[in-house]
């Protein structure tokens, strides 16, 4: 049963290899300009296995919480290093004060990540939907660049703010236009 698991496990590693050689994703092209143009990207955190967070959690104690696994930071380095692969300019990193979306953040974009309250979940805090939601908001529509705009947060947030429900490490490119949020594309994990 062991080598079974190594042979799994290999080959997915492989597999992520082999998908960092492929081209983009035809989808994905007008994500990726976007991107290249100065766009805003909101990837939901790389894959922590459960939801919610368990009882006790402590905002700044990362034992109290839901973490990545090793996918989730495989997935997280994949993230920074299609920017890096692409020549994608970052012009600023947000990200939830959660520590998997910090951690998200970091594996991918080592040295820039500064923790946004805004953009905290409010899964367990349903209260507070939209108060976070219209200060990220606020956030996003100030956005001038240099450069694309990243923001590492939740679920929750990002199906407030756009109406999607992300995949773990998904990212959802948009403008902010005469006041309306416009979806430009996605970028699967």
């Amino acid at each position: 049963m062991a080598a079974r698991s190594r042979i799994f496990t290999l080959l997915l590693a492989l597999a992520g290899l082999l998908a960092g050689l492929l081209p983009v994703r035809a989808a994905e092209a007008p994500a990726w300009e976007a991107l290249a143009r100065g766009a805003i990207v909101l990837f939901r955190h790389a894959n922590a296995p459960g939801t919610g967070d368990p009882s006790g959690f402590r905002l700044g104690d990362c034992a109290t919480q839901r973490n990545l696994d090793q996918a989730g930071r495989d997935q997280a380095r994949r993230i920074g290093e299609a920017f890096r692969g692409r020549g994608i300019a970052v012009g600023q990193v947000l990200a939830s004060r959660w520590c998997r979306a910090q951690e998200t953040a970091t594996l991918a974009f080592p040295g820039r990540v500064e923790g946004e309250p805004a953009f905290d979940s409010f899964f367990e805090a349903r209260e507070r939907r939209d108060a976070a939601t219209a200060a990220a908001r606020r956030i996003l529509e100030g956005w001038q660049g240099p450069g694309a705009l990243v923001v590492a947060t939740h679920q929750v947030n990002i199906t407030a703010l756009t109406g999607i429900v992300p995949r773990s490490g998904e990212g959802v490119v948009l403008r902010i236009e005469n006041g309306q949020i416009r979806i430009l594309g996605r970028i699967q994990p």
